[in-house]
């Protein structure tokens, strides 16, 4: 599925030439469910072509349902505001699946072509690893910016894994990864982010290949502290990831004082994205 146009402040987003009312919700963009029905479908009564699908696909246990948010949002007949059923992106896609309509096909065919590709990555994980390097090259960035990104993906992988075998939570990975920053870059994550002027935006899509270097190193020996000192609990894993951040700050320290200029500065993902569009090797555009 293509969006031709997204304005993250707006609160309708064009698809093909169709507006889709979408609103934040639990920080992730939530899509009205009525607007993809009466795309796909052409009906003219998408709220009660959804009312009866909604009807049978609880009675079929279909959870779905139970996973859509009500919003208050505007309406495209008066700009009022009312109650209506939205979901997120995932949501949509599974309900997608249970619409009966040839404009439904394409995106039950591509979610097929994912499925076997996820399920191919699971039986050779490199293909993964590839997927991802072709993606940002796609999107512009360099060989040099892709190696360190990827690189830093695995580390950043293996850490949590680590966090996760060792006793911390899911909540706990952003207080950890915060002492790791601001050992690092004598910055919290936060910090880091308003530096490049970032919302919600992925940071270390917008790190240069010198600070995901630094961020990798950091992570790596964090990984390794918690191995050496069989480290269990959130407050020794709090203690090396202090010490594998500070490791890697005194390698930027370093780093900097033979360059002369900071390693972190304002420069994000638009800057380090080639300004023209990259066409990638045998790709066909597409209609």
């Amino acid at each position: 599925m293509s969006e031709n146009e997204i304005k993250e402040n707006k609160e309708m987003v064009l698809f093909e030439s169709n507006k889709i009312r979408r609103q934040m919700y639990n920080g992730e963009w939530n899509y009205a469910i009525a607007d993809i029905i009466e795309i796909l479908t052409g009906s003219k009564e998408p709220n009660t072509y959804w009312r009866v699908m909604k009807k049978r696909l609880s009675e079929e246990g279909n959870e779905s349902v139970t996973n859509c948010n009500e919003l208050k949002i505007p309406s495209k007949k008066d700009g009022k505001k009312y109650k209506t059923d939205c979901a997120n992106r995932e949501t949509i896609f599974r309900l997608i699946q249970s619409i009966p309509s040839p404009n439904a096909e394409p995106f039950k065919l591509w979610f097929a072509r994912l499925a076997e590709e996820r399920i191919q990555e699971v039986i050779d994980p490199s293909l993964a690893i590839e997927r991802a390097r072709q993606t940002y090259l796609k999107k512009g960035y360099d060989e040099e910016w892709t190696n360190a990104r990827i690189k830093g993906i695995g580390a950043r992988n293996n850490l949590t894994n680590e966090w996760k075998n060792r006793g911390a939570n899911t909540k706990d990975y952003a207080i950890l990864t915060d002492e790791i920053s601001k050992g690092t870059f004598n910055i919290t994550t936060q910090q880091h982010k308003d530096i490049k002027g970032l919302d919600k935006q992925n940071l270390r899509d917008n790190m240069s290949a010198m600070e995901l270097a630094l961020m990798t190193l950091a992570e790596v020996t964090t990984t390794e502290l918690h191995k050496t000192h069989d480290s269990q609990g959130f407050d020794e894993l709090e203690s090396d990831a202090k010490t594998g951040g500070s490791i890697a700050g005194q390698t930027r320290k370093n780093i900097e004082k033979q360059l002369g200029k900071p390693v972190v500065t304002k420069e994000n993902s638009n800057d380090f994205r080639k300004k023209k569009n990259i066409k990638a090797p045998n790709s066909k555009k597409l209609k």
